[in-house]
């Protein structure tokens, strides 16, 4: 086999990734079948680029990849040495966890672990194909012209000055007036509790939470040694009553929640609740976490606790995984101005500084028009889904809690008699990963029902697979 170089415009000399990768391959294949054992000396890089008939530079390559991926190892001034050998591989460990238990992390392992073979209506993101693709590449490019202290350096604690500068506009836009000093950006949504959590709260303390609500909330707070207290959550938002009582009776530090697209069920706090729980927070001195990661998917305004708060004690979050990217790590928090030195104190201590890069990229996407023209189209295409997926749910029995809400989520319970939990293991047994109610449920009172996530319900097998496991 000839040895191929190319050139670049420099004229520098390439190596060809094809004869790269060959001799890689016959290496592992040497390896795999024991005529190269744990331990034993590679050929030299002379003896082998002849016998490949390739160049020394190419065989110097693949060592070097080997060496990179653990295959090989390097000896300085004696060569290189075949790896001890990986434990088998059991199918077992890689397959669907059928026994696992359905708690709040079921349906984060299931569809976080699971392959391009899984079907994931169960999931909270988009589809990859969904996200506005071409903006993100165009947005990298942009990056990569970027000086070399916003390539390579940490960013300030607090965040881009620039993204929360726009993040404070479009936070006017919602009513909440937080100026760039109040706003601290975070790697994501979850890292933004998880930092108000550490600050606000101790273990043991109360803290409040709907039911049924996003399961990771459950995860955060269980990690913190919180006592977690549910209170029922109705179409129009928290049973006031109620959590009145669990006021009275927990002393509370903390309430998290959504106000705007509640996760699962898709409801939207009124004006009337929300008022009758901010006046319950003041009287009992309790602190409101309002996730408002779904904010853009709304297709008019809902009320926002820390608009009409003012951020006294209402915390805002959100952030762009959900909208953007879930590779581009980018939320933020908006807080009273008190808070914001020990916040800071606090993201220095556990994370140090800021990921600039997926700021500037969001900030780029933000700035250029590129994310309210994928955003006016999600919305469209995600009513659409809504509508499509409400209907093929309600012919196989399956029925939604609220008809058509704006975002991702269908909140439907199924027939009588039939546990979610047990039609979730059956459905992952055959690819298909769904989201049982008892994971959002703290009390254990949502046994009936699902969470699906219309825009990953497009595969026709998902409702055979789900009729299939429900009659069983």
């Amino acid at each position: 086999m000839a040895s191929v170089a190319l050139e670049n415009d420099s004229g520098r000399t390439l190596l060809s990734p094809s004869l790269v990768e060959t001799t890689m391959a016959t290496i592992r294949q040497r390896i795999a079948a024991r005529s190269l054992p744990p331990g034993a000396r590679l050929p030299s890089i002379r003896a082998f680029a002849k016998s490949m008939q390739v160049s020394k530079s190419t065989v110097v390559e693949a060592y070097e990849r080997l060496a990179a991926e653990g295959a090989i190892r390097s000896r300085p001034g004696s060569g290189f040495y075949a790896a001890g050998s990986l434990a088998p591989l059991s199918l077992a460990e890689i397959g669907p966890r059928l026994d696992r238990a359905v708690d709040p992390l079921w349906v984060s392992r299931q569809s976080l672990e699971g392959g391009d073979e899984m079907l994931k209506p169960g999931c909270g993101w988009l589809p990859a194909s969904w996200m506005p693709q071409a903006a993100l590449r165009r947005a990298l490019r942009t990056a990569a012209r970027a000086d070399d202290v916003a390539l390579a350096d940490y960013g300030t604690p607090l965040g881009l000055p620039p993204l929360r500068q726009l993040l404070a506009r479009r936070l006017a836009g919602h009513g909440i007036e937080a100026s760039p000093e109040q706003i601290m950006l975070t790697e994501s949504g979850t890292q933004a509790i998880d930092l108000l959590c550490r600050f606000l709260i101790e273990p043991g303390d109360a803290v409040l939470v709907d039911d049924p609500c996003y399961f990771n909330f459950h995860a955060l707070l269980r990690a913190h040694r919180a006592k977690v207290v549910g209170v029922p959550y109705t179409r129009s938002g928290p049973d006031v009553d109620l959590f009145a009582q669990a006021l009275a009776e927990h002393r509370p530090r903390l309430y998290i929640t959504n106000s705007a697209i509640h996760n699962p069920t898709g409801a939207v706090l009124s004006p009337v609740t929300a008022h009758r729980l901010l006046k319950l927070a003041e009287q009992s001195d309790l602190t409101i976490v309002e996730d408002d990661i779904f904010a853009d998917f709304e297709h008019t305004p809902a009320p926002r606790l820390a608009a009409f708060d003012g951020l006294n004690r209402v915390v805002q979050i959100g952030s762009f995984s959900k909208t953007l990217s879930a590779s581009v790590r980018c939320g933020f928090i908006a807080a009273p101005r008190a808070w914001i030195e020990g916040l800071t104190d606090l993201k220095i201590a556990t994370t140090f500084g800021g990921g600039r890069l997926a700021a500037d990229l969001v900030l780029t996407l933000l700035k250029d028009g590129s994310y309210r023209k994928h955003m006016d189209l999600l919305r469209v295409k995600l009513a659409r889904a809504m509508a499509e997926t409400g209907t093929r749910l309600k012919s196989i029995g399956i029925t939604p809690w609220i008809d058509q809400p704006a975002g991702l989520f269908l909140w439907c319970s199924l027939p009588d008699g039939v546990d979610a939990a047990e039609v979730a293991r059956r459905a992952l047994a055959d690819n298909v990963v769904l989201a049982p109610g008892n994971a959002f449920s703290l009390s254990g009172t949502a046994s009936r029902f699902l969470r699906f996530n219309v825009a990953q319900c497009g595969d026709e097998r998902i409702f055979k697979v789900l009729e299939t496991a429900m009659s069983r």
